[in-house]
């Protein structure tokens, strides 16, 4: 049986809310998403292992300790301020050409410091949301554990996504970067090279900008373009690729054809690595709220089926997929495509 690892904890981020474009809008990101995965796991019949408390190591190899810190703090310092807004939202950004370069001054004001660590305003932080983030990095070292020691395939079922997350600043909806945080593991345990592949809707830069250079983790990510205006807008283009880091972006409208193309090109990528870590967003399929990709739950299954012909010891780390009714079957149909090698 597939064994996934899980953990309660990653249910108690309720962000309830977004800031985009500076209107609050209902939160996409939500607890139901890991509740819809379990129960089409458990149906399945998936073999659950809770996860087990890992100490900070692992996650202060891929993350600035302050990062760390202020993600810890920052709902208790927010909710003693009584300030007005029921999250912590960002209103003013620190950016290094305010001061010619130099790191800008870490700010008194509660209401401040947001800004030298996030990098959007849709990413917002309540109570349990440090809670589920870090339960989340336990959730993907457990299964990195748990392919170390033996098994083919494991998966992390949690929750806040994190592939968005570089090392000193977060958004995207993310905290912690738990696929970076399961790459650094797993090369630690099995040796190099590991290879990410991230299959999510939208371009996996944290990770991407965490191991750009690094010939120890190769970075894929198969994502719609960011220049046809999705997120993350900055990056994630094919002239970005060298030999650690290849872009596969595709435009709005692209079918199981030219995605599955693209999960070949970056498989083949991969090809050589002793082990793999999976981004798995369920956010390309058709339907889906946040993405104009028209992939199939075949095309999902298909997707698998390519990865597993890699032969390799696979961690996958659950990120994006936003639509509650498809987003259970369309994780089993993946790790099906998985196991069939």
């Amino acid at each position: 049986m597939l064994p996934f690892v899980w953990s309660d904890d990653c249910l108690r981020h309720e962000p309830e809310a977004e800031v985009w474009v500076g209107t609050r809008t209902p939160a996409t990101e939500v607890p139901a998403r890991l509740v819809a995965i379990r129960g089409e796991l458990l149906s399945s019949g998936a073999r659950e292992v809770a996860a087990q408390a890992h100490d900070d190591s692992a996650l202060l190899a891929v993350h600035d300790p302050a990062l760390v810190e202020f993600l810890r703090t920052t709902w208790d310092e927010w909710e003693s301020a009584r300030l007005p807004s029921d999250r912590v939202v960002p209103y003013v950004f620190a950016r290094k050409e305010l001061t010619s370069g130099r790191e800008p001054a870490t700010p008194a004001a509660v209401w401040a410091r947001p800004g030298l660590f996030a990098y959007d305003t849709m990413t917002l932080i309540g109570p349990g949301t440090w809670e589920a983030a870090r339960a989340a990095v336990d959730v993907a070292l457990t299964t990195v554990d748990l392919v170390a020691g033996g098994e083919r395939l494991a998966y992390a079922c949690c929750r806040p996504p994190g592939h968005h997350v570089t090392r000193s600043l977060y958004g995207g909806s993310c905290y912690l970067n738990n696929t970076a945080i399961a790459a650094t593991a797993l090369l630690a345990q099995v040796g190099g090279p590991v290879a990410v592949v991230d299959i999510d809707a939208h371009h996996g830069n944290g990770t991407q900008e965490l191991f750009l250079g690094n010939a120890a983790v190769r970075t894929a990510s198969v994502h719609v373009d960011p220049g046809a205006g999705w997120f993350p807008h900055f990056l994630g283009f094919a002239e970005e690729s060298d030999d650690t880091n290849l872009n596969l972006p595709l435009a709005p409208g692209t079918s199981d054809l030219g995605w599955l193309a693209a999960v070949t090109r970056a498989a083949e990528f991969a090809a050589g690595a002793r082990a793999l870590v999976i981004a798995l967003g369920l956010d390309a399929a058709t339907g889906d709220p946040e993405s104009p990709l028209e992939v199939t739950a075949a095309g999902y299954r298909q997707a698998g089926r390519i990865l597993a012909e890699l032969d390799l010891p696979i961690v996958v780390v659950q990120e994006g997929g936003y639509d509650l009714e498809t987003i259970g079957p369309l994780a089993v149909e993946t790790l099906r495509g998985l196991a069939t090698v």
